[in-house]
């Protein structure tokens, strides 16, 4: 689907005005549409998959990212001083979230953690605001298979002296991601896993 850039109608408004349930509904339906590909594939663990969520697709998109930003928004504690995420596929998410925090008097700063420490500079791992020692940071993931990815974030965060108890992710493709952060004693949600993309992508027709 290419996405048009024309004036929004009042019906294309749904990220802004829409309650949690219906957004939920509408952002599943972005996912089935603009994320969600069959085929033949290998992801970035290595593994072959039958199918592909590319992310970013739906987080870089306007409303997806507004509604995403709702959506996480509600979801994080009430004590969250930060979101942070590895770059990437993060960045579009944490922004959000900081951006609609921003418009619920509720402002949560957003933390970027690269993959290799800055070659220049503060050499730093981490961009964003610095948070008081013992920060209260989730961290953010589009799409969990092993769950590897986001304990990147989550060690990084950590040794910066920060306390990370939480993940949250779009997408877990039940693949491990789960039970890897309970061995580890994080807590983790999703906001779909496949299973509900998969009978949604059916439902459509597609």
């Amino acid at each position: 689907m290419t996405y048009s850039t024309e004036t929004l109608t009042q019906a294309d408004m749904w990220a802004a005005t829409s309650e949690l349930t219906t957004l939920r509904h509408k952002l599943l339906d972005l996912f089935c549409q603009l994320a969600y590909k069959e085929g033949d594939f290998v992801l970035s663990s290595g593994q072959p998959s039958s199918y592909y969520i590319n992310g970013k697709q739906v987080t870089l998109h306007p409303q997806g990212a507004l509604a995403i930003g709702r959506i996480l928004l509600s979801l994080l504690p009430s004590n969250t001083q930060a979101v942070a995420g590895l770059t990437l596929g993060a960045d579009p998410m944490v922004t959000a979230v900081s951006v609609v925090s921003a418009y619920e008097n509720r402002p949560i700063p957003a933390l970027i953690i690269r993959k290799e420490a800055k070659g220049h500079g503060t050499r730093a791992y981490i961009e964003g605001p610095l948070l008081p020692e013992g920060g209260k940071v989730v961290v953010l993931e589009d799409v969990v298979t092993t769950g590897q990815s986001a304990m990147k974030a989550v060690d990084r965060l950590r040794n910066a002296g920060y306390v990370v108890d939480e993940v949250i992710s779009l997408v877990d493709r039940k693949q491990g991601g789960a039970e890897f952060y309970d061995s580890v004693g994080l807590k983790f949600t999703a906001v779909f896993t496949i299973e509900d993309i998969q009978q949604r992508y059916r439902e459509l027709g597609n």
